[in-house]
């Protein structure tokens, strides 16, 4: 009955996501619900210490990220950078290529070191131009930019600095470049698969006479009348949103060492800063500064007129997308707690191939968590010695332990109630209904990734 109570909570805040309506109120809900049925008497205290105290915690952390990528993204949009950039594409490449080079671009930005939310609101302006201007389906776009922010450059790629692959490596002993032909391969296979099926749906479209779309919301602002900057200072800001990015998470740890001590007048006591937790945040706050800088620096008389406006419209997509993923991490910390989810977590350790096992496992916790690193956290937390020692016993290297573990991570965790959906398609001004479908055919080509580069371990050897 355990089991039957974590699974419904599951599809009450699925459901809800999928036919609009707020994950803010459907996951305390959802979450609270599930805490009813199984212990009545702990329903206000886990809302207060459990539901809250995540929620909180989340947005502490990342709202600053979420602010500063909304703002940049709007300034790319009224600068008329995002059609500038679109404008030489086109012209270089025709209206042929959109799709690839918006996922060429995500890649780019996210293998850089760049956080997926901030990547889909810098992107989303030009994204935007050229699906218009090719007339493809905006309904289509949420699923590009998926399938080069949330899947072979989040996980896959060798070297990664996102999170889903560096949590293996305090549990495996490993660094972010484990495995590097199964993750090259396994990129590839995503990112060939994911191309194919793009593709298949904008041709299908196209045959049917469906255009851009209509009567669409959230659609870029910028002005027809204004004068266009030269495409490669168009272009700056993007790439140094990146590459300041890197050399931050260098300079940092040295700047503050480990930790920093906050000792001002009016403190009762010193506060203790964890640095090297907060480097990579503060790396990409940094950078993010950097671009705005750099975008007014080169637009100020274009965007100054729009500027009050276009902030406030940028604040409020901020709050809405930290407080949507903020409560889907609160959802997951409530479902994680439940002894239904400690009996699926018992459940799953009966597979007996260490490889399948752990695939298995963290798809399936990610998935009801609605969290990559969520899901994968508890499970390598949970089972990583079971799966280190049938790995030994197996003589399989904990390299291969790693990129499987990651590359399961960003499997199933992309349900229609996962954060980065709901943000994804709360930036694009689309709903569930509209958009979901082609993402999840993003979700099957990711899970089945993960089982493909198990598949070519053991065939080939290749680690």
């Amino acid at each position: 009955m355990s089991v039957v109570i974590a699974v419904l909570a599951l599809c009450v805040l699925m459901l809800a996501a999928y036919r609009g309506y707020s994950v803010i109120i459907f996951a305390p809900l959802a979450a609270l619900g599930a805490v009813l049925l199984t212990d009545p008497t702990a329903v206000a205290p886990v809302f207060s210490d459990l539901f809250m105290d995540k929620m909180v915690g989340f947005i502490k952390l990342y709202f600053p990220v979420f602010l500063l990528g909304a703002v940049f993204g709007k300034l790319i949009e009224l600068s008329g950078f995002s059609r500038a950039i679109v404008k030489s594409v086109i012209g270089l490449l025709g209206s042929s290529q959109v799709i690839l080079v918006i996922v060429l671009v995500c890649a780019l930005l996210t293998y850089g070191g760049v956080s997926l939310f901030v990547v889909v609101f810098a992107v989303y302006p030009f994204a935007a131009e050229m699906f218009r201007q090719g007339n493809i389906p905006k309904r289509l776009m949420p699923a590009t930019i998926a399938l080069g922010a949330f899947t072979f450059t989040m996980d896959a790629m060798p070297g990664t600095p996102q999170i889903q692959n560096i949590i293996p490596t305090t549990f495996f002993g490993t660094n972010s470049w484990a495995a590097p032909w199964l993750g090259l391969l396994g990129s590839l296979f995503v990112l060939v698969c994911g191309m194919l099926y793009l593709e298949h749906q904008r041709r299908k479209a196209a045959r049917a006479g469906e255009g851009y779309g209509t009567n669409l919301r959230n659609e870029p602002e910028t002005p027809e009348e204004i004068a266009l900057p030269n495409p490669l200072i168009a272009l700056l800001p993007l790439v140094l949103v990146g590459v300041m990015n890197l050399l931050f998470t260098k300079w940092i740890p040295g700047w503050y060492g480990g930790s920093y001590g906050i000792h001002l007048p009016g403190l009762k006591a010193p506060i203790q800063t964890d640095v090297a937790k907060l480097t990579a945040i503060w790396a990409v706050q940094a950078a993010l500064l950097v671009g705005i800088i750099t975008v007014l620096v080169f637009s100020f008389r274009t965007v100054a007129s729009k500027l009050a406006d276009g902030s406030k419209t940028a604040v409020g997509g901020a709050m809405l997308a930290t407080l949507n993923t903020a409560s889907e991490y609160g959802f997951g910390a409530v479902i994680a707690a439940l002894p239904g989810f400690l009996v699926v977590v018992d459940g799953l350790k009966a597979i007996p191939n260490p490889l399948i096992n752990q695939a298995i496992t963290i798809n399936i916790l990610a998935g009801i968590t609605g969290s990559s690193s969520g899901g994968m956290s508890i499970a390598l937390a949970a089972m990583s010695d079971t799966f280190i020692a049938a790995a030994n016993a197996a003589h399989i290297p904990m390299e291969v332990m790693h990129r499987v573990a990651s590359m399961a991570a960003g499997g199933m965790d992309t349900l229609p109630h996962n954060g980065a959906v709901i943000t994804l398609l709360a930036v694009t001004g689309l709903t569930h209904r509209e958009a979901y479908t082609d993402i999840f055919g993003m979700t099957i080509f990711k899970v089945l990734a993960a089982f493909f580069v198990i598949g070519v371990y053991y065939t080939t050897g290749l680690v």
